[in-house]
């Protein structure tokens, strides 16, 4: 006998949900690293620990406002690539950043900067070591170094007509510049080319002060702070300089593979010699024209022309003017988006004045470190530059056992629920058990998944909130049902009770699903750390208590009224209410004849 209109359409609906559920999956196995298993928090599966310190140009200690305000920024940063689990505290002078895992290198990426200006490129040169400074044998390893600093060089455009964005290998050094012995650059600056170098000191005269561009011996009475002064003081000297002398021994001495004790704390207002991020060339650059706090908006995304990843930046009106002046004043010249004291692109400007304010920043980024940079400067610039002080991993805060003790705990909760639903309702309890289970495998999988895209990572606050939201799911079944026993008191039959009892019961569930998803998106939005992930685990789940009742418990209910074996009271456990449905008519009957 084929099914009725009204048994096709909740096949339909439970169809649906089949549907979603394959789709999910298909998504786990069939995408991705295609791996089932769910991202785990730092106390379930322990992560990488980075201790910043903060370094201040003064050498002063840093304000508690600019701590908190550097932990807000972080955090900001943590929640623009989703809910990461990690966790950002102050530490006395420190911030302490934990991430799950092993990879350090996520945590150092929140801890940037993010100071951001835009300079003209005055000269730029291949750095020493990279491929483009080795020069033939027998010839002197020592970089080759211009006569002076030259206005920024006329780079022809790329052939393929881009506008600002590609990056240009850097000008080869003219051919009457000869190179000057590293040696004699380590002792008088402003010495011809191929002059000898003077002969060392007796050795009863005190030793010689370092060269420019040499760290100073640590002074063991000094603080770290007044070190980090001393090394912030002595890399401004050097490297911005409006000496044009000092500025070619800079770019001569520069060390693109040690660290940058310059890095976030450069004067804007000065010349500036420094690295490409890459390592690869050494930089003189004008003074900023742009300021990074003039950035609006930056997102990342892949160039289909170029075959490259980018990063999109948005002006504010002052910024958007004054890159359309800049790009005026330097067609086919290069301009440097300098992150931090660092060159992060060195693009030519191919057309201007560009107005609009907007343009791209291109380098050698992947998908990962493009939307790294773009969350970093949208969120905006740090008050402070840190130094990684110490990076170690950390164990699991409750350990694997303690996990397997929580899921049996859970486990037991929900087969007692289960038990009460079945001795309760019968074999309704049944089509709860069933409902829990489409709930459960949806939830799992969805789990994976945002793992996956936006790095959510599950913890014990989120397992929590997942099983609150399980349980909000009963509760859901408890109202259907009581809404069907109060239609069987009114005399109806369970056949009639059973939609009528849905039409009253939806708007029940649907007004406190409201009011728990409500509650759960304000704790999201007011909170941090493993309280936000349990909002938002409870929110997610809130959802799916909907979704599983309307497309699983309401067609899985009505379907059972329409067989004549559901209908025993044995089975569904109404035969008291439909008793009580009998009395009350009888009583009405005789009070009528009364």
């Amino acid at each position: 006998m084929p099914p009725s209109q009204g048994s096709a359409h909740q096949l339909r609906w439970l169809a649906l949900f089949g549907v979603l559920v394959a789709a999910i999956y298909a998504l786990v196995f069939f995408t991705g690293d295609k791996s089932p298993t769910p991202k785990l928090g730092i106390d379930l599966q322990g992560g990488t620990r980075v201790t910043l310190t903060a370094r201040t140009p003064d050498g002063n200690r840093p304000s508690q406002d600019s701590l908190n305000k550097a932990q807000q920024i972080i955090e900001n940063r943590v929640n623009g690539l989703g809910v990461s689990g990690s966790e950002v505290v102050i530490d006395g002078d420190n911030l302490v950043i934990t991430v799950p895992g092993d990879d350090s290198q996520q945590a150092r990426t929140l801890a940037t900067t993010a100071k951001l200006y835009i300079r003209p490129v005055l000269q730029a040169v291949p750095a020493p070591g990279s491929p483009q400074a080795q020069q033939q044998p027998g010839q002197p390893t020592a970089p080759a170094v211009p006569p002076a600093p030259a206005p920024a060089p006329d780079t022809p455009p790329a052939g393929d007509g881009a506008t600002d964005v590609p990056e240009q290998p850097a000008p080869e050094t003219p051919a009457a510049a000869a190179p000057v012995p590293a040696e004699d650059l380590e002792v008088r600056p402003a010495q011809a080319p191929g002059t000898p170098a003077p002969e060392p000191p007796p050795a009863t005269e005190p030793a010689p002060a370092p060269a420019p561009g040499e760290p100073a011996p640590a002074d063991q009475s000094l603080s770290p702070q007044e070190q980090a002064q001393q090394e912030i003081e002595a890399a401004k000297t050097l490297r911005q300089s409006t000496d044009p002398a000092m500025q070619q021994l800079a770019m001569s001495t520069m060390d693109c593979a040690a660290a940058d004790p310059l890095a976030g704390n450069d004067d804007p207002n000065l010349p500036l010699v420094t690295c490409s991020t890459d390592g690869t060339e050494v930089f003189l650059l004008d003074k900023s024209r742009i300021d990074g706090q003039e950035i609006a908006d930056a997102t990342s995304g892949f160039n289909t022309e170029q075959s490259r990843h980018e990063i999109n930046l948005e002006f504010k009106s002052g910024g958007s003017d004054a890159w359309a002046a800049l790009t005026g004043e330097y067609v086919q010249q290069r301009v440097a988006f300098v992150l931090d004291s660092q060159v992060v692109s060195a693009p030519v400007v191919q057309q201007g004045p560009q107005l609009g304010g907007r343009t791209q920043i291109s380098g050698n980024f992947t998908a990962s470190s493009a939307q790294d940079l773009a969350n970093t400067l949208k969120y905006g610039s740090l008050p402070l530059s840190f130094e990684t002080s110490e990076a170690e991993t950390v164990s699991a805060t409750l350990g694997f056992s303690s996990l397997q003790a929580g899921l049996i705990a859970g486990a037991v909760g929900l087969a007692v629920v289960l038990l009460y639903c079945l001795i309760y309702y019968r074999m309704l309890g049944f089509l709860t058990a069933l409902s829990l289970i489409g709930s459960g495998i949806a939830v799992y999988g969805i789990m994976v998944l945002l793992g996956r895209w936006i790095g959510f990572t599950l913890d014990l606050a989120g397992i929590a909130g997942l099983i609150i939201g399980i349980g909000m799911t009963a509760d859901s079944f408890v109202v259907f049902f009581e809404r069907i026993k109060d239609e069987i008191r009114e005399g109806r039959s369970f056949r009639s009770a059973v939609p009528r009892g849905w039409q009253r019961a939806r708007k029940t569930i649907l007004s406190g699903n409201a009011v728990s998803f409500i509650a759960a998106a304000v704790l999201y939005v007011l909170a941090v750390g493993q309280v936000r992930g349990f909002a938002f685990t409870l929110g997610l789940t809130t959802i799916l208590d909907v979704v599983v009742v309307f497309l699983v418990t309401a067609p899985l209910v009505q379907l059972a009224a329409r067989s004549a074996f559901w209908a025993k009271p044995s089975v569904n456990g109404l035969g008291a209410m439909q008793q009580l449905a009998r009395e009350r008519k009888v009583a009405e009957a005789a009070v009528g004849k009364a």
